[in-house]
């Protein structure tokens, strides 16, 4: 295979690779170029099974939007809306846990919980929510609001970000999601999102959580109007945050879905486009504990193949997923856990059930 590797123009990257040396953005940006899809999943795939053997991961864990009242209204969101909007929504407290009171019956371990910016809910209600989950679900871990978010609380409480995440946290926050980051360029920003918190403050928010001992996770979104330049710049910065810290869990490459956005002239991404960023990504972010095929987004049959091309992860069962699906999502809005373990193990790999931080509960 190293001959087919070689003969594909890529010996420089792969000797780079069995090596374990740093990727180049240049090094990034040939394999982004490269129309040799296997060749670049074959390299993502030794950094892979270097990291994570033959294992797959998945975690059995419920999705909860509290609102999707926004003031950022980005453009390449389906989900958010303002307020008085007639398909905007607001959850108490009490229905948040009436959400978690729903699926008792089921061995979830992971509360994921993201929303909005919005404009009048009080610090009070975030800190209530949180704790609403963990007298219904005592012993749950709760990974909830975005960098973004933990910004616009602190600003909300009048306090510093660390004060905000230990006040959070005091109040039963596990870690926090990846959500937000999009891509960090500032053309994107000023393009898309021109409300939302810029990427040096998303890094700077999750460069102080990691140093509050609280793990996070990072994401980019890809497949809009961004440039491939543009996609190795996000991940350079936050392979550079993750040298200093070290306190990312997993990257999770999210495919843009244009349905219902201000973005709708842009077609959805493509197979090659999916699997490539997984690739690029494994092998671009060499500190990076785990790369996440999050099936929500390119659906479970690619979820599958991208597990050898470079993820290790499936995420998991979700548990109603509105925010894609809002966007034209097709695929189901949950899946079994046995549904997980059967795509895994069809794929050639052994599936191992985690909690949130990557302790292994159970293997197939």
């Amino acid at each position: 295979m190293d001959t087919y590797i070689e003969q594909a123009g890529l010996k420089s990257i792969l000797q780079k690779v069995r090596a374990g040396e740093r990727l180049t953005i240049e090094d990034g940006r040939s394999l982004y170029n490269h129309p040799n899809i296997l060749a670049v999943g074959y390299l993502a795939n030794i950094v892979r099974e270097q990291k994570n053997g033959n294992q797959a991961f998945f975690i059995y864990n419920q999705h909860i939007n509290y609102s999707n009242i926004c003031t950022n209204l980005c453009k390449f969101c389906a989900f958010g809306k303002e307020k008085g909007d007639a398909l905007a929504y607001e959850m108490s407290v009490e229905e948040i846990k009436a959400k978690v009171r729903e699926r008792l019956d089921e061995p979830i371990n992971e509360i994921h919980m993201v929303g909005g910016i919005h404009p009048d809910l009080p610090f009070s209600y975030y800190l209530d929510a949180l704790r609403g989950i963990k007298e219904v679900r005592p012993d749950v871990h709760i990974q909830a609001f975005t960098c973004v978010e933990i910004h616009h609380l602190a600003q909300l409480a009048g306090q510093s970000v660390q004060q905000t995440l230990n006040d959070l946290v005091d109040a039963g926050l596990g870690s926090l999601p990846g959500g937000g980051a999009e891509v960090f360029s500032p053309r994107i920003r000023q393009a898309t999102c021109e409300r939302k918190l810029p990427g040096t403050g998303w890094l700077e928010v999750a460069k102080i959580a990691h140093q509050q001992g609280l793990r996070t996770n990072a994401t980019m979104l890809y497949g809009h109007i961004e440039t491939i330049d543009e996609r190795l710049e996000h991940l350079d910065a936050l392979r550079r945050t993750q040298d200093e810290t070290g306190g990312f869990l997993a990257f999770i490459p999210l495919a843009f879905h244009p349905k219902n956005t201000q973005l709708t002239e842009h077609s959805g991404t493509t197979g090659i486009n999916d699997l490539k960023n997984i690739a690029v990504s494994r092998l671009m972010l060499d500190n990076f504990p785990h790369i996440k095929a999050y099936w929500v987004m390119i659906g479970p049959k690619l979820a599958q193949v991208a597990l050898s091309f470079g993820a290790d992860d499936m995420d998991g069962t979700v548990k109603e997923e509105v925010i894609t699906h809002m966007a034209g999502a097709e695929t189901a809005q949950a899946l079994g856990h046995k549904t997980l373990i059967r795509l895994i193990q069809e794929a050639g790999r052994q599936p191992v059930q985690r909690d949130t931080l990557y302790n292994i509960l159970a293997t197939y």
